[in-house]
């Protein structure tokens, strides 16, 4: 053959196996034998071996990348890649559809119900037909990198199916999971070869995609469910009904059934018709996804800063299994609250193994009268964490002992007490090593100041052996003191290092959720960020301050005025200090000189195309600041539907109000869409 010839025959292999790769995986339709498969797949092997010059990343043959990686990249994602609120009940759904009808009055709308399949969110990125990058949903905002990986799932093709030029970006949604055969089988396999088997198939699927070398994710029997979109770039969809065509015809795997819905009865119908059909589906299903159909209202429904508007996931009933417990052991938690732990006989719970569940605290154990030795009901509570609901009150022998807290903290000795509105117990040794372990754990957690390698084990490790007594040790640590301890070695200590030294320029919002303050989380520290710019600042505000802020309330308030009266964190914080951490907003986010430098906004009312999390980012972005509350130094209030009396106020000062189409001039632009 020609060189001309032989680089069509290559085209021509590369497009017959990723049409039988479809057929096989995607549609479950093939056309030819395992063997005829391996003929065309050894022939274009062989000729990419024999003129590499015709070799492209988008091969075939070239699914299955070669060295491990030693680390994955992050991805920011370009949209939020969020996820679900929960329903348990009719009347929970119900009460979802009532406030889409309030917010769409007079505007007729459909649904779109799907199966949930118990899996690892991903998001595929294709520019211009070709597989370019999958990451993992990571914190929402930013995932790890695992494109290696998923390119081994042959159900996902390494370029579109298109009649038509593919769209230049077109970021795509879904579930990687693992059949239950599959699971079975991969179970199997790791007992004969004497290594743990995994729970269950979405821990075996989430556990394979962490793998750094994608050698071992191609033996693993991942598949894929594509379901919704990110970034958009010549194409858009009307309907999410549409968009779920669309996908198919580009050969993307998407539900092997939905159900479209015009009202909330047929919405409920295909609920119990889901859920009667659940076990026919060869994987893991753990309720039903309900949409609007109709993708125009996405922007105006919005989003809560975790889960867009537009869609609800709907759960069944959990499982329940019967089982013996046999003790009760007790978890001191970062905070130092105690927390009461049944350990269980094993017993098979919606496919996983559960061995422990939890009893939540001492109050819930008394409501119950859970006593060792009783014969007890355990649940999946959101069929996620095991807890015991229950008690076989017939099954009992007269040996079953009741149970009591500790006294004293079951890892430091030192006396636990409850406060007068509290419920759990605690341990009040600020030197507990328990509480310094769950402590340091959350400190180097990927949503806080993300420490690359800081596990469990290796914080057992540095508190037993006294390295680090609180966080800001981790930055006095040097590299052979890391390698002296267990399965770390001298290039892997190194890593650590660079990674704790990396973590000092976290923003500021992360270092402020790291601190571990009571009723702080994420969410909240980006709020405190927004309203102080330092944490100088944040030390001299009062709670009556704090309160006035929106989402913060007095119980937040008054925890963060009492940890930072408390000699012991004012001590911590200067020595995170020292240590060079960031204790400072970031310049870009008040900049001087931006457009909006020195000029102060309040938000009031629901906005159409921004969460009041994106217009605050705007404005900070720009220089300007954002206040919780309406005075005379206010540049202007910007309101949206139904606002509150901040309004009335910004008009009796005769301060600026401006809606958002004058806002979102003054400013950039709306976001990127949520869907």
């Amino acid at each position: 053959m020609s060189t001309p010839q032989i680089q069509e025959r290559i085209g021509k292999l590369r497009a017959a196996i990723e049409r039988h790769n479809h057929l096989y995986y995607v549609a479950n339709q093939p056309e030819i034998s395992d063997r005829e498969y391996d003929r065309l797949y050894h022939e274009l092997a062989e000729l990419e071996k024999q003129y590499p010059q015709f070799m492209t990343p988008d091969s075939p043959t070239q699914r299955v990348g070669g060295a491990p990686l030693t680390a994955f990249k992050s991805v920011r994602h370009r949209a939020p890649m969020m996820s679900l609120d929960n329903t348990y009940s009719p009347a929970e759904l119900t009460a979802f559809h009532d406030r889409l009808r309030r917010q769409l009055p007079h505007q007729a709308f459909s649904y779109i119900v799907e199966p949930k399949v118990d899996g690892v969110a991903v998001t595929l990125r294709y520019e211009r037909g070709r597989l370019v990058t999958g990451s993992t949903r990571g914190d929402g905002a930013t995932g790890d990198d695992i494109t290696a990986n998923l390119r081994t799932i042959r159900s996902i093709p390494l370029t579109l199916f298109s009649a038509n030029r593919p769209p230049a970006v077109l970021e795509v949604r879904g579930e990687v999971y693992m059949r239950r055969d599959g699971f079975a089988a991969l179970n199997r396999a790791r007992e004969s070869a004497g290594e743990e088997p995994f729970a269950n198939p979405r821990n075996a699927a989430a556990g394979s995609l962490k793998l750094l070398d994608a050698r071992i994710v191609a033996r693993r029997p991942l598949d894929v469910v594509l379901y919704g979109v990110g970034e958009l770039e010549g194409i858009a969809f009307e309907t999410h009904a549409q968009l779920l065509e669309s996908l198919k015809e580009f050969g993307l795997k998407t539900p092997l059934r939905f159900w479209q819905c015009a009202a909330l009865a047929e919405v409920f119908q295909a609920l119990e018709e889901l859920k009667r059909i659940r076990p026919t589906f060869p994987f893991e299903i753990d309720g039903g996804v309900i949409k609007l159909n109709e993708r125009s209202f996405y922007a105006q429904l919005g989003a809560t800063a975790k889960s867009p508007r537009w869609a609800v996931a709907f759960k069944y009933e959990s499982a329940r299994a019967e089982t013996t417990l046999k003790s009760i052991t007790v978890q001191v938690g970062r905070t130092g609250a105690l927390t009461p732990v049944a350990e269980l006989e094993s017993v098979t719970l919606a496919g996983s193994t559960i061995s422990r569940a939890t009893l939540h605290n001492a109050d819930e154990i008394k409501r119950k009268d859970i006593r060792v030795g009783d014969r007890v009901y355990v649940e999946k509570a959101g069929e996620v964490i095991p807890e015991v609901v229950g008690v076989n009150i017939a099954a009992r022998t007269g040996k079953e002992r009741v149970f009591h807290m500790p006294e004293k903290c079951p890892v430091c000795g030192e006396q636990v007490a409850q406060a007068e509105d509290a419920v759990a117990l605690r341990c009040e040794n600020l030197q507990c090593p328990a509480q310094l372990k769950r402590w340091l754990q959350h400190f180097a957690a990927r949503g806080a100041m993300d420490i690359e390698g800081l596990g469990e084990a290796l914080i057992d490790q540095l508190v037993d052996q006294r390295l680090v007594r609180d966080p800001s040790d981790l930055y006095q640590l040097r590299p052979e003191q890391v390698a002296d301890l267990e399965r770390l070695a001298e290039k892997s200590a190194q890593n650590l290092i660079d990674a704790i030294a990396a973590s000092r320029r976290r923003e500021f919002w992360r270092v402020l959720f790291a601190l571990g303050i009571r009723q702080v989380g994420a969410k909240k520290a980006q709020t405190l960020e927004q309203h102080y710019a330092s944490i100088e600042a944040l030390m001299k505000a009062t709670p009556d301050e704090l309160q006035q802020i929106r989402d913060l309330g007095p119980i937040v308030a008054q925890s963060i005025g009492d940890y930072f009266r408390s000699a012991r964190n004012r001590a911590l914080i200067g020595r995170l200090r020292q240590a060079g951490i960031n204790l400072k907003r970031a310049p870009g986010a008040a900049a001087k000189g931006g457009r909006l430098a020195g000029k102060t906004f309040v938000l009031t009312g629901a906005l159409e195309h921004f969460t009041r999390e994106q217009a605050g980012a705007a404005i900070r972005a720009l220089g300007g600041e954002v206040s919780a509350s309406v005075s005379k130094k206010t540049f202007a209030v910007v309101a949206g539907a139904d606002p509150g009396s901040k309004l009335d106020k910004a008009r009796k000062l005769g301060v600026k109000i401006m809606n958002e189409a004058e806002f979102m001039k003054l400013s950039v632009s709306a976001p990127a869409g949520l869907s």
